[in-house]
Parts: structure tokens; sequence; C-alpha cells
């Protein structure tokens, strides 16, 4: 039978084990984040694969980019996660290597998804960026400098809670 010293004991260590997981999660992020110039912004140029300029993205802060490929599995976990941002922020997504603007449009239609996105067929833009782990999400603070790199999967939460910490 467990009495209230146990219990207490228990929570405490589930707490520490959190933490300690939150922490390395964090460090982790920190050693495999690109580094990225300050003057990055200006390799953006062309169209979504809907056809919107993308400085219409460049002149509005915080801005989020998003390095993603139809290929990556924890991209496709993470699609409805980038979705629902988009839909209240400044958000702007890059398909890697990931085919024609039509096979992008199926893709994204297939998983009811909306976000805007640049086909960056060969990955040049995302060479430019110093980009090579996937997904990688750059935020940028109102005053167009980069605030947070994530490199992997995010919560819904911990990227909305970043941009607002940008903004």
């Amino acid at each position: 039978m467990l009495n209230k010293l146990n219990i207490r004991k228990i929570f405490k260590e589930i707490i520490i084990f959190i933490l300690s997981v939150f922490v390395i999660s964090l460090v982790i992020n920190f050693l495999r984040s690109p580094e990225i110039n300050q003057s990055c912004l200006k390799y953006l140029k062309g169209k979504t694969i809907h056809g919107k300029d993308l400085s219409e993205f460049k002149n509005h802060y915080p801005l989020i980019l998003h390095f993603w490929g139809t290929w990556c599995p924890i991209c496709r976990q993470e699609a409805s996660n980038i979705d629902i941002v988009a839909k209240k922020y400044n958000l702007l997504t890059i398909a890697v290597d990931s085919g024609t603007d039509e096979e992008i449009k199926t893709w994204l239609k297939k998983r009811d998804l909306s976000f805007p996105v640049f086909n960056d067929k060969n990955g040049k833009l995302a060479r430019k960026f110093k980009i090579k782990i996937f997904p990688t999400t750059i935020i940028f603070d109102k005053e167009g400098k980069i605030k947070f790199i994530e490199s992997g999967y995010t919560t819904t939460l911990g990227l909305i809670s970043r941009i607002k910490l940008a903004d």
C-alpha cells in the first residue's frame, strides 16, 4: 500500500525526469541548429505554389520559416501543427526536394492542409540557409532578427510560445 510519502517521492521523480528530458532536448536542439546568417532573408525570392509573392512574407514580422519535405516522416507528423499556426501567424513553409508544385498541392489536399508553401525543388534555398535537418523552423522577431531555430518535431503550443516571445 502506498502512503503519502511514497506518492510524493514518485511524483518528485516523475517531475525531475520530465525536466531532465526537456533540458536534454534543448541541448540537443542547440547542437543540431544550423548557424544561419542574419541576412539570409535576401534569398527569399519567387512565389509560393499558389502564386503569392514571397516578399509579402518578408515584410511582416514576426516571421516563421519552416523547412520540411513530403518525404520526411517527422514533417508529416508535424504538418497539422504547422497548419494551425499558419492560420494565425506569418508563416512560410519551404518544401525541400518534394516534387512538382502539383505533387505538393496533391499532398496538401490529401491531408486537408492549407499552409503556404514555396517549392524548393532542388534544395538550393535550404543549402543557402544551411539547413541539413528536417524539419527546421526559424523564427524572426519583430525587428527581422533570428530569435529561435528549432530542428525536429515541435508542438503547436511550443511553436506559438516561441512566436509570442519573438513578438
